[in-house]
């Protein structure tokens, strides 16, 4: 029997219930298929702050050193928005681990079931058959990454400067991972940037449109300036197959996207980087897009599938397990067509909890 190590960070609110259910059914599915699981939970955000006062603690890197895969909850609250800002649990654990593992690569799917029309603020006759796209962001560059600095003026103004800052090797590597994401799919790829402003985006686009061109005919590649994708997004989503977007115009994107797919509570993302695991795949770090929904922990009513959704990322990308993961992603779409859904996502079904959501979906698996 071979074994999968990772390493399970649990996070804040919501995070260890749904993180739970979540490893019952990774273990259900992996051992139905030959496989065990070697997991060591570490502390990370506000638990890891109150336990040992920073929000990512070296013991806590270490353990996600030693193994293949990080499964990563939510992290924050309003326990922790009094410290300072880079203090906080998503400053100070978030970026420091995407740092530390190069995770340059975020991908994030926009999917809507059909049969969840009513959790998207959009009109149902604009997004008829559901939604469904990815978003590719830089994850390791950009202006959260540039220099920072702040000083009080001779005149006793305050001046802040954040800068943003992008190598065309950033810019071609992240191209890379939309590529391969757009031959899996519909083979088109929309590009957005700013370039009629900013001169990062002049190169991105440069970079971009180049790269392309030399490695990738086949694919339809095309550009948007991120005010009008904004735009575009809310207007007809089902536009885009896949959209490329440097750190923080993706931050802003994908958290739209996610709105307009209805709850966070079904979105999952994977962040990728350089260095592969012991098996020779991408080491990456797999999480949900929502947050830790503080006024429902610990009241057993959350919803698991982004958590559930984003651990069958993990199996995909980081141990190669595809059919695999494809069994998870089914048994929480045939779960949730089948009428049986967290508050959330109910819309006038009664509501189940936590424990009977992700025992249905282990049900069908």
């Amino acid at each position: 029997m071979k074994t999968l190590k990772f390493a399970v960070l649990p996070g804040d609110g919501i995070g260890p219930e749904v993180m739970e259910v979540t490893l019952e059914i990774l273990e259900k599915v992996l051992s139905d298929n030959a496989y065990a699981i070697d997991t060591t939970e570490a502390a990370v955000g506000g638990s890891a702050i109150d336990q040992f006062g920073v929000a990512l603690p070296e013991n806590t890197v270490r353990i996600c050193e030693d193994s293949d895969a990080i499964l990563f909850g939510s992290v924050g609250g309003p326990k922790w928005e009094s410290l300072p800002p880079a203090e906080q649990p998503e400053r100070a654990s978030l970026l420091p681990i995407r740092k530390h593992f190069k995770l340059f690569a975020n991908i994030r799917p926009g999917l809507l079931y059909r049969e969840l029309l009513a959790a998207s603020p959009l009109k149902n006759e604009r997004i008829p058959e559901g939604i469904d796209m990815v978003c590719i962001r830089e994850l390791t560059g950009g202006i959260y990454f540039g220099q920072k600095s702040r000083r009080v003026l001779d005149d006793g103004d305050i001046e802040a400067l954040d800068t943003m800052i992008y190598k065309k090797s950033e810019i071609e590597r992240i191209a890379e991972v939309a590529a391969q994401t757009a031959l899996a799919r519909n083979k088109q790829v929309c590009s957005v940037c700013k370039a009629n402003v900013l001169t990062t985006s002049v190169l991105w686009r440069e970079v971009v449109t180049e790269f392309f061109a030399n490695n990738y005919p086949e694919i339809e590649l095309s550009h948007m300036y991120v005010d009008n994708a904004a735009m575009q997004l809310a207007r007809d989503p089902n536009q885009f197959d896949v959209l490329l977007t440097e750190n923080m115009f993706g931050d802003i994107l994908s958290d739209e996207m996610g709105v307009i797919c209805g709850s966070l509570g079904m979105l999952c993302s994977a962040s990728l980087g350089l260095e592969t695991n012991s098996l020779g795949n991408p080491f990456g770090l797999f999480e949900p897009a929502g947050g830790t929904a503080p006024d429902i922990a610990g009241m057993g009513i959350a919803n698991p599938c982004a958590q559930i959704l984003s651990g069958a990322m993990m199996l995909r990308f980081s141990f190669g397990l595809s059919d695999i993961a494809s069994k998870i992603e089914n048994s929480v779409k045939e779960t949730v067509q089948s009428g049986i859904r967290t508050g959330d996502i109910a819309f006038g079904l009664d509501a189940v909890n936590t424990r009977t959501m992700a025992d249905a979906i282990l049900s069908r698996l």
